[in-house]
């Protein structure tokens, strides 16, 4: 199968071209089907493609050199989106010049951005931020909205379970993924009104592809208990930092130890082969590339920090999600539960956002 373009913001990030395009050579020798718009600096751009000359034939340079501060106010980079490499990257995806668009940058105005120009899919009130989080099985788990929206009624979460439900399986296979509402505790009468509500909602709507199996609380996010997590964006964004921090100290505490002396130097040679599996498994590298979903286009966010790894998956999860049509996805399965708006019992399938 042939696959769109994918427009990438090398501009974005916090090293820029170099690591951008860097992860999008490192995507394509893995998958030398990708076709890349690279959108940023064409003479910065050039020089990097001198050290991947299998990108040649394969990219098309955008020039621009106007930036997106990655403390830029998304309402200031939103006046800038027609001249700035991050919005001429997602304007790409708008007007058909790529299928998909990945950024680095500045995660509000990538939203703003991404939201004017291709707009919310008819159904769903708001787009949210997804993103792929490791377990103790083999299997991810999809967590949304991780900061899109700062706030989210009932109406939103089961849209958000509906969205993440059809990500999950195109990157589980599962027919039928697990989700649960992230909540204070599992008892049933636990939670916010609106939390209570979108529970409710998701147990009596039917047609949903998928099996919802009520609340999971924090502490049990990376247990692989579950496929979906589902949560407004405030809360989500919280709980994402949260376990990214563990990761870290996790990980920082056993630098700490393992160089405190002779004998736990020795210790780490006895156990690298497991420290180095707890490492690749922590390194966010690994899970790197979140979605906007319910947008009318594929954008992926690629962490700020990452390195070519990471992006290389940003780009792959670009790609997948265009092979496997997320958009048409979304729209079938909104369309299955549209019916049941406005009883109080399902999905409301109100008007687009615009």
């Amino acid at each position: 199968m042939n696959l769109p373009r994918i427009a990438v913001d090398a501009m974005g990030g916090d090293e820029g071209v170099r690591v951008m395009v860097e992860g999008a050579a490192l995507a394509r020798r893995r998958h030398d089907r990708f076709q890349f718009l690279l959108v940023g600096d064409e003479k910065q751009i050039k020089a990097a493609l001198d050290n991947h000359p299998g990108m040649s034939g394969a990219s098309e340079i955008l020039h621009c050199e106007d930036v997106v501060g990655g403390d830029e106010k998304p309402s200031k980079a939103l006046r800038r989106a027609k001249t700035t490499s991050m919005g001429l990257a997602v304007n790409a995806v708008k007007q058909g010049l790529a299928g998909a668009a990945v950024s680095g940058g500045n995660t509000g105005a990538l939203m703003a951005m991404s939201k004017l120009a291709l707009r919310t899919m008819p159904g769903l009130d708001r787009p949210a931020l997804a993103a792929l989080l490791p377990t103790l099985t083999d299997d991810d788990v999809i967590m949304l909205d991780l900061g899109a929206n700062s706030e989210g009624d009932a109406r939103n979460l089961v849209q958000f379970a509906i969205m993440g439900a059809a990500y999950s399986r195109i990157v589980s296979g599962r027919e039928r993924p697990r989700v649960r509402l992230l909540n204070i505790g599992t008892e049933e009468t636990k939670g916010t009104e609106d939390i209570q509500e979108a529970a409710n909602r998701l147990r009596a709507a039917t047609g949903l592809a998928m099996d919802f199996e009520g609340f999971v609380e924090a502490d049990k996010i990376n247990r692989g208990e579950c496929d979906v997590v589902v949560c407004d964006g405030f809360s989500g964004n919280i709980a994402l930092k949260a376990i990214e921090g563990a990761a870290r100290f996790v990980t920082d505490l056993l630098k700490q130890a393992f160089a405190s002396s002779i004998r736990s130097k020795v210790g780490f040679l006895v156990s690298r082969p497991a420290t180095e599996l707890l490492r690749h498994h922590l390194d966010p590298n690994n899970h790197n590339g979140a979605v906007f979903l319910g947008l009318n286009g594929v954008v992926v966010k690629s962490h700020g920090s990452a390195n070519a790894k990471g992006v290389a998956n940003a780009v792959e999860v670009a790609a997948r999600l265009l092979e496997d049509d997320i958009t048409n996805r979304i729209a079938h399965d909104l369309a299955k539960v549209g019916d049941l708006a406005g009883r109080g019992s399902g999905v409301a399938a109100g008007p687009a956002a615009t």
